[in-house]
């Protein structure tokens, strides 16, 4: 069988620090014992995440600088400094999305239909940063099985399909990384926790025929995408829906979907634009609703010993520096549950706790 772990060309630099096992099954599953760091959580992030797009552009770009640069600032890099990922290559995106569509996006030649929806022209800068998010999820799914809990500072791009891309998302990141991690055979099942504001439409439709990953929206009924794609649990919520009823909806029924999953690991989006004040948003959460969110996702997957991969999800704010600080909610969550999580023992490919 093909493997799709990291390749074994690519140097220790390339890819991040380097790994408690050594070689190309440095980040297998069944190459590890046990990982005792709990101090300090893998954060991957590459330049290469920020793009050029028009000035006044609704997708704000610059947070994927500005997020990293808060990061660094807070010390929430354990050892100093970032997991830099490769930029996918064509067999791995090819595994979530039409081949076809991956060599137009690889050649930068969309049809011009197709870049509409998506809602920016593929240039060689965005069709390289949909490539380096993706393989930013990808490596932080692998970092997760190491650790526990990884975190990316991009991905969760829902809206792109497996025929092509929608909705500022070009491919489905955390699609193709649970693909390349079946094919490589570190998982057999995945679940997907997706709270951004909109409903995650792309990977409902690339996995609706598959058993083996489950997917979970919970965002708001009347908002983007309109004609959505029927997950494995949808949780649609009316406009204006605040912390109480939000975070009453979330704790009834993670637990249940963990439970009916039985997944490997779990990739969670944590878009931050169920914020009140976010521009794309129609629900009204504080930002103390935020953190409560994040912390009840990523307690709830680790104290069932379960690895957590999150990603950025969505955000809208022509406040970059606000918008940068509602996204790190995210990593600083994840920190504090590092701080008191379980140690991680594998042996098969299924994490015990021990």
């Amino acid at each position: 069988m093909h493997r799709f772990s990291l390749d074994p060309s690519v140097s220790a630099t390339d890819v991040g620090r380097s790994s408690p096992c050594s070689g190309v099954a440095a980040l297998s599953v069944a190459a590890c014992a046990a990982i005792t760091d709990h101090m300090s959580v893998p954060i991957v992030h590459h330049p290469a995440y920020c793009a050029s797009l028009p000035a006044n552009h609704r997708f704000p770009m610059d947070k994927f600088r500005a997020v990293a640069a808060l990061i660094e600032a807070e010390g929430l890099l354990g050892e100093g400094r970032f997991y830099k990922p490769r930029a996918a290559p064509f067999d791995w995106v090819a595994l979530a999305h039409d081949p076809v569509y991956v060599d137009q996006v690889f050649s930068t030649n969309v049809p011009k239909a197709v870049a509409r929806e998506i809602g920016f022209d593929i240039r060689p800068d965005i069709a390289a940063r949909a490539r380096y998010a993706t393989g930013g999820t990808v490596l932080t799914g692998y970092l997760a099985l190491e650790h526990g809990i990884a975190c990316n500072t991009a991905g969760g791009s829902h809206h792109a399909r497996w025929k092509q891309g929608a909705g500022f998302c070009v491919f489905n990141d955390v699609a193709v990384a649970i693909r390349v991690m079946q094919a490589d055979g570190v998982i057999s099942r995945a679940l997907v926790i997706d709270l951004d504001v909109h409903q995650g439409d792309g990977t409902a439709d690339i996995f609706r025929h598959c058993d083996s990953v489950v997917t979970f929206s919970m965002h708001a009924r009347k908002n983007y995408p309109v004609r959505k794609v029927p997950s494995n649990h949808d949780i649609e919520l009316p406009d204006g829906a605040s912390d109480n009823s939000y975070l009453a909806h979330l704790a009834a029924r993670t637990t249940e979907v963990l439970k009916r999953a039985r997944p490997d690991i779990v990739f969670y989006n944590a878009g931050v634009d169920p914020y009140k004040e976010d521009r794309l948003g129609r629900l009204a959460l504080s930002r103390a609703g935020l953190l409560q969110r994040d912390e009840l996702v990523i307690q709830t997957v680790r104290q069932a010993g379960i690895p957590l991969a999150g990603v950025l999800g969505g955000g809208y704010s022509e406040d970059i520096d606000e918008l940068a600080d509602r996204h790190v909610t995210l990593h600083r969550a994840a920190l504090a549950c590092a701080k008191n999580q379980p140690t991680v023992q594998r042996t098969t490919g299924h994490v015990q706790t021990g």
